[in-house]
């Protein structure tokens, strides 16, 4: 019997739900960082195998948002929760229980999706009695269908974590033709791959700043010529990622050539570019024109 369905990941910044996926899938399809919210978009990634086809849906981290870009990507974190067929709440391992965890879990209750509780980062871990009591609060509290202790980075678990999915699924079609590893076209994943080594080559608060769009993407036999604009909000960060002499902004752009190279397995010749958009962030005019619209929240 083939099964399918859809699997939302949610949890708050930083708590490795990008890291699980590309962890399930085999391969780098999204962005990660040590910096928090790097994931904006609801962004999925298909899991293929004999028997089963996977929707794994990454969500923006659940946060208390300072912007309305920020608003946006809970909203849309949350809103995943009722189209899907199961729910996987990531927690950090080492984290004590957090008042705003056992908010998003009040956010689940009266949903009639399953929901796993999945407590990453398990090989950080050296307290056990007190990871054992955080996990029974937060059991107390919410009716999960399972729990299960992985290392998202290390694969500890991963495959079990898998199966028991797989079990919750039913007898369904193959929404997604085999090969297909994203709901997302290569145009989209190449302006994340360029905004990942953003946030690799920078900090403070330029990383929550930046935003990135295509200009061109054109293939050709041998190469495809690729352009991008990088949008910041101030002057100051356009300075700090150009770079004395363009430095900064030429480690970017070979960072991020080799991880596209990887993706579509062809030479890339990449131009970047800066510009200024003041708060951009804020303003709904480009926040709908980057994409992140309240109708798109599933």
């Amino acid at each position: 019997m083939f099964k399918s369905g859809f699997v939302s990941i949610i949890g708050e910044p930083n708590v490795g739900k990008s890291t699980l996926l590309n962890k399930i899938l085999g391969q780098k399809v999204a962005i990660v960082s040590n910096k928090p919210q790097t994931t904006r978009n609801v962004f999925s990634g298909i899991f293929n195998d004999k028997e089963s086809q996977i929707v794994f849906m990454d969500t923006p981290g659940i946060h208390k948002a300072k912007t309305k870009l920020g608003e946006y990507m809970s909203s849309a974190a949350l809103a995943t929760v009722k189209s899907v067929d199961l729910v996987l709440f990531l927690v950090n391992a080492y984290d004590d229980i957090k008042d705003y965890n056992l908010g998003i879990l009040d956010n689940l209750k009266g949903i009639k999706t399953p929901v796993f509780m999945v407590v990453n980062k398990m090989d950080t871990i050296e307290d056990l009695p007190r990871l054992e009591s955080a996990i029974e609060t937060y059991k107390n509290h919410f009716p999960f269908k399972g729990v299960f202790g992985i290392s998202a980075l290390k694969g500890t678990n991963v495959e079990r974590l898998l199966s028991d999915i797989k079990k919750e699924l039913h007898e369904g079609p193959q929404f997604y033709p085999e090969g297909e590893i994203s709901d997302r076209p290569e145009t989209f994943l190449v302006q994340e791959f360029i905004r990942e080594k953003i946030l690799e080559y920078t900090q403070y608060e330029v990383p929550h700043s930046v935003m990135v769009y295509l200009d061109e993407f054109k293939e050709k036999k041998d190469i495809i010529n690729i352009m991008a604009t990088i949008v910041v909000e101030r002057k100051s960060q356009k300075g700090i990622i150009i770079g004395k002499n363009g430095r900064k902004l030429k480690g970017i752009g070979m960072a991020a050539r080799k991880d596209i190279e990887e993706l579509l397995q062809k030479h890339v010749f990449l131009e970047l570019f800066v510009k200024i958009e003041e708060d951009w962030r804020n303003r709904e005019h480009y926040l709908k024109n980057f994409g992140y619209r309240p109708d798109q929240n599933g």
